[in-house]
This record gives C-alpha cells, structure tokens and sequence, in this order.
C-alpha cells in the first residue's frame, strides 16, 4: 500500500489522535541480526548462536536485538506516511520504548503507526508518533515506542 501523502509538515495536525497506517511486512533474517550485532558490537550468543539458543534460550531460536527492531521505525513510517513541504527531517527522540516480546530469526515484523502529538513553532514541527511493532508469531507487540521527528520548514 503507497504511504499517505501529506503537503506540508502543519498539514500533520488533522492526524492527530488518529492511527495513519500499517507498514508492509518485512522479514528478520539471521544475516540481518549478524549484521547489526557486528555494526554495534553486540555479540551476544542469544542473536547469534543458533544451535546453542535452540538448545539453552527461552525462546528456541535466536532472536533480533531490541535495538534492531527499534531501529527499524524510520523505515516502517516512510512506507506509511511521505511528508512533502520541509527542508529536513530529524530524529528528535524517544519518549518511550518497551520490548514486550521477542522477534525471532525469519519472524516477520509491521509496524503500526499513529500520530500521538504535534507541537508547531515557526521553524519546525515536532510530531510524536506511537508506533506498535509485531510479528505473526507473538500475539504481544515486539516493541511500542514513542518516537518524536522534527521537522524543519
């Protein structure tokens, strides 16, 4: 599904309290968890050792980072909403982030976006979406955060 165009930055305020979209599906694979495990360090035997996270993890199988997934908004909302009318957007923060379930290697994750809050100023626009990801194999979401983007007219 195309994402939802809007005009300008200002444009956001209709939204507000509203959910914009649901992203496409996107697959978690093992090259993909490796890979973010080398980019930050992050080594831990419970993402990368699969015999051993078959045999000794809770889960069965080797899992994503939650830093992985949370790291996958910025891709998730530009499938559900394009933003026209700015000079620049930035990723202004989080107020909150939650990792009630894992995301398991070959799960795959959407994201679920709405838009929580909009404070305008006559530069930017600081919006605040609520953002729900979750896979087909946990009925828990893998991660809620709050995610607020700046953007700059």
């Amino acid at each position: 599904m195309p994402p939802l165009v809007i005009d300008t930055p200002g444009a956001l305020r209709e939204l507000v309290g509203r959910e914009i979209g649901v992203s496409e599906w996107l697959q978690i694979s093992q090259e993909r968890i490796a890979q973010f495990a080398e980019a930050t360090e992050d080594r831990q035997w419970i993402h990368l050792d699969q015999e051993r996270a078959h045999a000794q993890s809770p889960y069965g199988a080797t899992i994503a980072h939650g830093f992985l997934t949370l790291s996958l908004i910025s891709h998730f909302i530009k499938e559900v909403i394009k933003i026209d009318g700015m000079r620049l957007a930035v990723n202004y923060g989080l107020n909150r982030v939650r990792f009630p379930a894992p995301v398991k290697v070959d799960s795959r994750i959407r994201a679920s976006v709405a838009l929580q809050a909009l404070q305008e100023t006559g530069a930017w626009v600081d919006a605040t979406f609520a953002v729900s990801i979750g896979s087909e194999a946990s009925e828990k979401p893998n991660c809620v955060a709050e995610w607020i983007v700046r953007y700059y007219r």
